[in-house]
């Protein structure tokens, strides 16, 4: 397996404007291929002169779009493995049968809340958002309605990790 830790010290590390653009470019890869925590995007100490608010505002916003893109990414593969058999064929052969688990729980979610569903499951810190992508991806077909469901939750998440942390650091 792959280390992407170095990726995960970069974005902890990052500082400056070019420190947003780390930002977005580790939230848009973790939308669709690294297995990496979309949080740990709120430790990068930017130190752009506008204040505890205005950097955490720019990261949440920043992040959200870059998880967005990503995401829109993996919502065009996800419309090319629907039109392709073998994909699925293989998937629902592996070890770990993808497509029975998404259909299961995540595809249920999508069916019975849409686009709200996607955004909720994406609010959910610590939960893999690669895994929410894709199986939404194979069901959703509007593009523009999934990059806002999708920034929308990613964005959710960071605020309430942000308001989490926030409130643990009042009471000590």
């Amino acid at each position: 397996m792959l280390d992407f830790h170095w990726l995960k010290v970069l974005v902890e590390t990052a500082t400056g404007w070019a420190g947003l653009g780390i930002i977005a470019v580790y939230s848009f890869l973790i939308a669709f291929v690294l297995p990496l925590p979309s949080e740990v995007v709120l430790a990068a100490p930017l130190q752009l002169g506008v204040g505890y608010w205005g950097e955490l505002s720019a990261i949440i916003l920043v992040s959200g779009l870059g998880k967005a893109a990503g995401s829109v990414f993996a919502f065009h593969l996800g419309q090319e493995a629907k039109e392709s058999g073998p994909i699925i064929s293989f998937l629902r052969r592996s070890r770990f049968d993808v497509v029975e688990w998404s259909e299961n729980k995540t595809v249920e979610i999508a069916r019975k809340y849409g686009y709200v569903g996607l955004a909720m499951a994406l609010c959910v810190p610590g939960f893999p958002d690669t895994l929410s992508i894709y199986a939404f991806s194979v069901l959703e077909e509007d593009y523009v309605k999934f990059a806002l469901a999708t920034f929308v939750g990613s964005a959710g998440r960071l605020v309430l990790w942000a308001a989490g942390a926030e409130a643990i650091l009042a009471v000590i």
